[in-house]
């Protein structure tokens, strides 16, 4: 089969919050060639399937609903001028700046002057997190029991047990209660977060240092089996279980382009500009930081558009700066590298994650053992949740030293 070839200026991979609105800024900035590829059949990512109130706005029960959130973002992109086009798979590379795809009108190969990857992150799936059992039906992710609930308005069960203690579990219930299901409990093997996490929360018991050891029954599921940290067993009755958060990027393309991962966040590693190690190749969303708002990616997409147009200008790839790394009970840092001509990450801030619940963090900055920065927050810290930190000291660092270390003093 003939495969068509052709030439954009920019290439965006992915048409959720944060390709839409890389794609409305390249385009109402003017960019010319604008073209954005999403392998749905919609756009707009997963607020599609989020019927909950809070996407474009800071203030609790404000903003609009996800398919609402999504709708908005796709009118600004294509009334700003991108062409977007669905119903599009990327399946490979075929040169430093050219993609293969594939869609209802065969095979093409298109050639842009930057690629900006946007595609996305996904939550592990039970077979992923390896926990035993049965195989029966009653099993989601928290992306599939919306579909399931909000875009095929399906029958889901009548009792559910919630697998984890991240924001996204908090939509998995109230999706859940929309569905006519009743939420038994949601468990975590993460220690409390505060003295009272143990107490009902959202109508339910949060069973924290927990661990799902099993699922049992045929051909419906009839209960999830965990053990508490004390050695204790038991089962949960239930027809419904749903496993949240456990995010990881959707890197698959990236890696496949030989764009190096950064090992904490195992996106690929970027600068303050999103610019990756590969030339013309930018990142962003949370296929960078699995996972955070909406409204975080979208404003990165918006924020990558002038790294994209002075590469579009002069051709230049500036080397990156020294690496980024955190000591544990950090677990990641994004962006993880610094970079080399003044560009600040989004809010002038970098996005950490601990693994641990943390009081009150003092953060400490290093480099070759100089201090750079030292802040005590005054907010606690919890597993699932943005940890930030502010980007004042990059000036700081030296272009030429070693390795950027961050953590808790």
């Amino acid at each position: 089969m003939t495969r068509r070839e052709r030439t954009v200026d920019v290439l965006v991979v992915g048409a959720g919050p944060a390709g839409l609105g890389a794609a409305a800024e390249l385009a109402a900035s003017g960019v010319r060639r604008v073209e954005v590829l999403e392998r749905d059949r919609s756009t707009g990512g997963i607020p599609r399937h989020c019927h909950h109130r809070g996407f474009g706005s800071s203030r609790p029960n404000g903003g609009t609903s996800g398919p609402e959130y999504a709708r908005r973002s796709t009118a600004a992109a294509a009334g700003a001028g991108a062409t977007l086009r669905t119903g599009i798979t990327v399946t490979g590379w075929a040169g430093p700046r050219t993609l293969d795809a594939t869609g209802p009108g065969g095979l093409e190969r298109i050639t842009a002057h930057a690629v900006v990857l946007a595609t996305g992150a996904r939550e592990r799936p039970r077979s992923a997190r390896l926990v035993p059992g049965t195989r029966p039906a009653g099993v989601y992710t928290t992306g599939e029991l919306q579909q399931a609930v909000h875009v095929h308005h399906q029958h889901i069960g009548t009792r559910a047990v919630i697998v984890g203690d991240e924001p996204v579990s908090i939509a998995a219930a109230d999706t859940l209660r929309a569905g006519g299901v009743a939420v038994v409990a949601r468990v975590t093997d993460r220690p409390p977060a505060l003295p009272a996490a143990m107490a009902p929360r959202h109508g339910a018991p949060l069973l924290t240092r927990t661990t799902v050891t099993a699922l049992t029954g045929r051909p419906r599921l009839t209960g999830v089996a965990v053990r508490h940290q004390d050695g204790r067993t038991t089962t949960l009755p239930c027809d419904t279980v749903v496993f949240t958060g456990d995010w990881i990027p959707d890197h698959e393309l990236a890696r496949h382009g030989d764009v190096p991962l950064d090992p904490g966040t195992r996106g690929p590693a970027h600068d303050p500009a999103y610019r990756t190690h590969r030339p013309g190749v930018f990142a962003v969303g949370n296929l960078l930081h699995a996972v955070e708002s909406a409204g975080t990616a979208a404003a990165e997409g918006r924020a990558l558009a002038a790294a994209v147009r002075r590469h579009l200008a002069t051709g230049a790839w500036p080397a990156g700066g020294p690496a980024l790394a955190v000591a544990a009970p950090l677990e990641w840092i994004a962006p993880n590298l610094t970079g080399p001509d003044g560009f600040r990450p989004v809010g002038n801030r970098f996005i950490l994650r601990t693994g641990r619940p943390l009081t009150a963090p003092l953060l400490v900055v290093r480099q070759d053992g100089a201090e750079l920065y030292r802040r005590r927050l005054l907010r606690p810290a919890r597993p699932g949740h943005a940890l930030h930190l502010p980007a004042d000291w990059l000036d700081r660092t030296d272009p030429r030293g070693g390795t950027v270390r961050v953590s808790v003093g």
